[in-house]
């Protein structure tokens, strides 16, 4: 693991160390590589995850043509708000994972308010 790297997990780790998901306002987790970007509402009273969304599935990857960039994490923030929404959950703990919030953490979570999700 190289240094930028391990300080991203530091930082993961000290924001994790104040936040926690419940059953009504699970944690909307946020992890992204180089070419895809991943989403998880996780209860962590329960230490279950209760939906699981990223660029590689077959329905986000139907609308975008690279999970890599801002269009795609849009899209994936999109699709959160409604799995959110079919299973009752209106707002959430945003939880970016150690990364700034700028560029495509920031379209998912822009695109889950869009999507109707409160944070």
């Amino acid at each position: 693991m190289n240094q930028k790297e391990s300080l991203r997990i530091k930082r993961h780790r000290r924001v994790r160390g104040r936040i926690t998901g419940t059953a009504d306002r699970p944690r909307l987790n946020v992890y992204r590589s180089l070419t895809h970007i991943y989403a998880q509402l996780i209860d962590d009273e329960q230490g279950c995850t209760l939906a699981a969304i990223s660029s590689v599935q077959p329905a986000v990857r139907s609308h975008i043509k690279n999970g890599g960039n801002v269009e795609g994490a849009k899209a994936v923030g999109k699709l959160v708000a409604q799995v959110a929404k079919e299973k009752g959950i209106q707002t959430v703990v945003f939880d970016r994972g150690g990364y700034k919030y700028h560029g495509r953490v920031r379209a998912l979570a822009e695109g889950a308010r869009e999507g109707g999700l409160s944070f």
